[in-house]
């Protein structure tokens, strides 16, 4: 007895639901993504096996090469903060706007008396070789210490949580510029640090 045969028809999937939530996705990772500052100091860290990601709260970053010390805070708030005691201790003066401007600005290496220069900047030119010179750690202006017990005293009153400090440095470094910023961190009892590094690949 012959087999029946049975008539093939060809299917047709409607895709259109699929793009519409491929776009609701895309639009949502696209608003709620977080920019990624641009550095103003490259460096180039050294390598590292050690799986342990910087936090991304109650940080602050002090970034070290070419002779020169950047400083970032993590949180706008505690940023905005910060820069307040800052002002107040050194006596100066920003505006609303100024500090609103401050809190979009990530790593910074300038005098304080030059930060009002550098919030006037527009973005690119902050960038700029030459234009910020680092912040100032000597014994006679140590500004960095300054920015550094401020920063923890923000992040201790807005956040309720004692700031973790980062050290980035440039694997070329010499030694005793990362010596002064590690004797700025002990002189304010601060002795556990991390040190940001490449992530390396695992041996097998």
């Amino acid at each position: 007895m012959p087999r029946i045969k049975v008539k093939r028809t060809s299917t047709v999937t409607d895709m259109t639901a699929m793009c519409d939530v491929a776009a609701l996705l895309l639009t949502f990772f696209i608003l709620t993504a977080t920019a990624r500052q641009p550095e103003p100091l490259a460096v180039s860290t050294p390598s590292s096996t050690y799986e342990f990601k910087v936090p991304a709260e109650n940080n602050a970053t002090l970034t070290i090469g070419q002779g020169k010390v950047f400083f970032e805070v993590a949180g706008v708030n505690v940023r905005k903060r910060t820069l307040e005691l800052m002002a107040e201790q050194y006596n100066m003066t920003f505006t609303p706007e100024e500090l609103k401007a401050f809190m979009g600005i990530g790593s910074f290496g300038v005098p304080l008396q030059s930060l009002k220069q550098l919030i006037a900047m527009k973005a690119g030119d902050r960038m700029k070789p030459g234009v910020q010179p680092g912040i100032p750690a000597d014994s006679t202006d140590n500004q960095l210490s300054a920015w550094v017990l401020n920063a923890r005293k923000a992040t201790k009153e807005i956040n309720q949580q004692d700031m973790r400090i980062s050290i980035k440095g440039d694997s070329k470094e010499e030694y005793p510029v990362v010596k002064k910023v590690i004797d700025i961190l002990q002189d304010q009892k601060v002795n556990k640090f991390l040190l940001v590094t490449n992530a390396e690949a695992k041996k097998k």
